[in-house]
């Protein structure tokens, strides 16, 4: 099973856009507000470009 990596194209696996993966890493933060295996997502919206850290566990490559 390969991994999702810096540049992978993935998706939700409960569906939505294809998204390119821009880093992965711990985003936890010093609040603990985000995932510790996360994956900061960039993906565009008509003409707009989007953003988002998920956690690793809800992507899939696509």
């Amino acid at each position: 099973m390969s991994e999702i990596v810096k540049g992978a194209v993935v998706q939700l696996k409960s569906g939505g856009p294809k998204m390119t993966v821009e880093n992965v890493g711990n985003y936890a933060g010093e609040w603990g507000t985000g995932p510790e295996n996360g994956a900061h997502c960039i993906w565009f919206e008509k003409s707009e470009p989007k953003e988002k850290v998920f956690d690793v566990a809800v992507l899939t490559l696509a």
